[in-house]
Formats: structure tokens, sequence, C-alpha cells
């Protein structure tokens, strides 16, 4: 007998749609719609697995929740929660949630959800056969990037990707490298009506221009030396689906030629074809440059952009989304300890303050990535600060620094005109006798040199806009001529 699975859903015609879902998968389905009969559920039929909806007409969801792991700590909860109420989902999570969805969702990514519970609550479980499995779309839409962020900034954008996911029109999504853009251009498929199709994602900028062209629409066998095959390019085999365009902005613009005339046309032409073939294709394309500035460079045309720029959707950084960042490194660190085979109890207060304090240049990736090194080098418990990663804390902007000794060159704060320091000091100080505008060049032309020239990274690194550090080169050489 397969290990049964407790539906908790108030709404009647939903109700039936979660269990028709669910028993078609071949899941063992017990339905309760008010919190008193999942309770006695729970007690019959002893549930491995719990799928409860957070508004219930007779009590709380979270407290239904509460009330159930404490008698069976080894339940595994997947909670569902409309847009409106992300925070109250973020609490189940901290609460011992296994996982949760936000209202509404696609059939593929609510039985990817359940079937993850179902396997975890069967390892624990050993003696029971497994659950048939089949395959689905990546669940990468419930990464802590996308799902988490009580944040308004993550509101708005969760309010946009709920709003457009249902629509054909092309979605152009901008924000920094790590805000969750590939993650976003997903939860647009997967709530989409094409989420049964297929989600082809391409990197423009991680493929050499010369081949460019033969990924996105394919090749004939013998159209170019190499050409041993036949290819079906990117926006053929998204036929039915979705084409996601990476780093859009970095195209060819030979390339960005021909993806204008697919866009008008629909019509994809390998190379070495002679015929053109339709495609149903929905365009999601994101870059993590200002598009604007791209275009004024020459390096993406201006018409494409604007035809690309159907609804523009923005992931925000994480430095500007409050503390969405200690609610998603709780999320991660139980995630990441599950899978590690650890227990942690979250993160200690100052831990947490040491978190919010961080610029994130890197993100949410960033901040992933130290929670795994955390789950991966830490034996469990509470983190306390001496447990995050090194760099973290020498890098925490809220340490005081040792200021005892000002750094070789260096005014000391208390002596602003350099009186008392010694000749060697003066001559050491790397500003001496330079004007404000000597020191910004100075320092624009060292962070040029260290991104090799890049501007909007030169521009990161400073936190100033692009259009800023664009005006300020072109003013310099006006200068020179």
């Amino acid at each position: 007998m397969r290990i049964p699975v407790l539906l908790i859903e108030d709404t009647p015609s939903l109700l039936f749609v979660y269990r028709s879902v669910l028993t078609a998968a071949g899941m063992n389905v017990h339905p309760a719609s008010t919190g008193s009969e999942a309770l006695q559920l729970l007690h019959q039929v002893k549930p491995g697995v719990v799928v409860l909806d957070l508004m219930l007409p007779d009590r709380d969801g979270l407290a239904l929740m509460s009330e159930m792991l404490a008698i069976n700590p080894d339940l595994c909860v997947v909670v569902m929660s409309a847009q409106g109420s992300v925070d109250r989902a973020v609490s189940a999570m901290r609460a011992g949630a296994f996982d949760f969805l936000l209202k509404p969702f696609e059939e593929n990514r609510f039985l990817a959800a359940i079937r993850a519970a179902v396997q975890t609550a069967e390892e624990s479980n050993p003696g029971l056969p497994p659950s048939p499995r089949r395959r689905t779309e990546p669940a990468a839409s419930s990464d802590p990037a996308i799902s988490i962020g009580s944040s308004e900034a993550m509101k708005q954008a969760h309010r946009v990707i709920s709003s457009v996911a249902g629509s054909i029109a092309t979605v152009f999504i901008t924000g920094e490298s790590g805000t969750g853009k590939e993650l976003a251009a997903i939860a647009l498929h997967t709530q989409s009506s094409r989420a049964r199709g297929p989600f082809i994602a391409l990197n423009c900028g991680a493929i050499p221009h010369n081949l460019l062209e033969s990924e996105v629409f394919g090749h004939l066998k013998g159209s170019f030396t190499g050409a041993i095959a036949d290819k079906p390019g990117a926006a053929m085999a998204a036929d039915g689906g979705t084409l996601f365009l990476d780093e859009v902005c970095e195209m060819a613009p030979a390339l960005q030629t021909k993806l204008l005339r697919f866009l008008q046309t629909s019509m994809v032409q390998p190379l070495g074809a002679t015929r053109p073939q339709k495609v149903d294709v929905r365009i999601i394309c994101a870059t993590n440059q200002d598009p604007l500035e791209a275009i004024r460079r020459g390096q993406f045309r201006e018409d494409l952009y604007y035809r690309l720029h159907v609804v523009p959707l923005h992931m925000p950084p994480l430095r500007d989304r409050g503390r969405d960042a200690a609610e998603i490194a709780d999320v991660a660190l139980r995630r990441f300890g599950a899978e590690e085979g650890k227990s942690f109890a979250g993160f200690a207060p100052e831990t947490q303050r040491i978190l919010l304090r961080q610029r994130w240049p890197g993100n949410v990736r960033q901040l992933l990535n130290v929670v795994r090194n955390i789950a991966v080098m830490q034996p469990g418990g509470l983190v306390t600060p001496d447990m995050l990663p090194l760099e973290m804390l020498r890098d925490d902007p809220g340490q005081p620094s040792p200021a005892a000794k000002p750094a070789a060159g260096m005014l000391p704060i208390s002596d602003p005109s350099g009186a008392g320091l010694s000749p060697e000091d003066s001559v050491a100080a790397p500003f001496a006798g330079r004007t404000l505008a000597q020191i910004e060049r100075q320092a624009i032309e060292a962070a040029l040199a260290r991104h090799n020239g890049s501007v909007p990274k030169a521009a990161h690194e400073l936190d100033i806009s692009v259009s800023t550090l664009y005006r300020r080169i072109e003013a310099w050489r006006s200068d020179l001529g």
C-alpha cells in the first residue's frame, strides 16, 4: 500500500481537482475540507505527506500544521498559499513545512512538489514501495530566489509574473547577475498554458558568435564545415513552448536582424535550408546590462529592443529586498541541511544581522552558495557568526575596522589637515596634491582596469549608474579633443 497523502482544501472544486490529479498519478489520497476533519484523518490513516491550504474555515492553517508536526514530526507538509499571503507561507517554511506552492499553480509544479514530499517520506519508511515517477518540467521555480520574498520589490515581481504568465506576450527581464532572471522565466513558463511544452534556455553570451545562429535557428548537414548532421535550433526545439534568450544584448548584430524577422513572421529557416518553417514559440529574454546603453553604443538594435520590450519585468538586487535575505537563508538552510543529512536550528540573531548587512554583489546566487557552504562544513545546530565563511566576516560592513592605526598613506580622521604626518607618510599619501576630479578619475580608471574595460561592471563596483559612467568617459574624451 502506497504512503497515504492527506489533502486539506476547503474549496470543493479545488479539492476535487487536486484529488483527481494526485489519484491519477497513483497516490493514495485522503481528502479533508476542515481542520477538525484533517486531525481526525491524521490519527486514522497516519499519512506521511500532508498537502495543506493555509486558509481554512474552522482554524488557522499554521496552527494546524504545528499541531500535526507535534503529533508526527516526520510529516512532510506541503502548504498552499494565495499570492497575497506569501509572508504566511514563509512563516510556514520556518515552522517546518517541506515546501510551499503559490496559487494559482500548474499541474506539473503541483505534482513535482508532492512527488518530492512523497519520496522523502518513503525514504524514512523503506518498507513501502516507491511511487511511480513521470518526467516533468524542472522544479526550479520552487527555488527560494523566486518563490520567497515578502519585500515590496519581490511582491511587485510576483504580481507581474502572475498577471502575464498566461499571456503570449514577450517578456523582457532585467536585473543584475544572480537575481533569478532564469527562474522568473521558468515561473512564467510553468504558470502558462504552455507548461506542458518545452522550456528551452539559450545563453547568448556563452556561445561563440559564429555558432550562435546555428544554435538559435539550426542547420542542415553540409551547410558549413563541421555540419555532419542536421541540427534543429533552439527556436524549433521550443515549438509549442517557451524560448528563453538570456543575455540577449550580447547577441551578434547579424543575428539580431534574423531574430527580428523571426519575431515578425514566426518562421525559422535553418542554415542551408531553402524553405522556412513555421513554429509556435513564446519569447522571454533577459539581460544584466542596461539595454538602452547597449542601443546607444550600437551593440543592440533599437527596433529589436522595442519588439522584445513588450512586458518589462525587473528582478531587484538582493540588497534592495529588505529582510528577504534572512527569509531565503532560513529556507535554503533547511533544504541544504536535509540534503546533507544534518539538522540546523536556524540562524542566531547576530548571524541574521550580518546577512542583512551584506551588499551581496552576487545576489541570491551568492547567498545560496554561502548557505550551502554552511550546510556542508558545519555539523548542524544554531548557525552562529563564527560558522560563516571567513570572507563574509572580513567584508562585514558592520564590523569595526582596526582604526587604532591608520592604513599607510591615509590621513587620520582626527587630523584631516595632514599635520603631524611624517614626511614619508605625506609622500606616500595617494591623493596628496590631487583635485577631487582627479581622484574621481583615478578611481574610475582603476575600476575599469580591474574589469577589463567593462563599463557596466565598473559602474556596479562604484555604485553609480552606467549612464553616469559613460558621461564621465565622454567628458574626458571631449577634453582631449
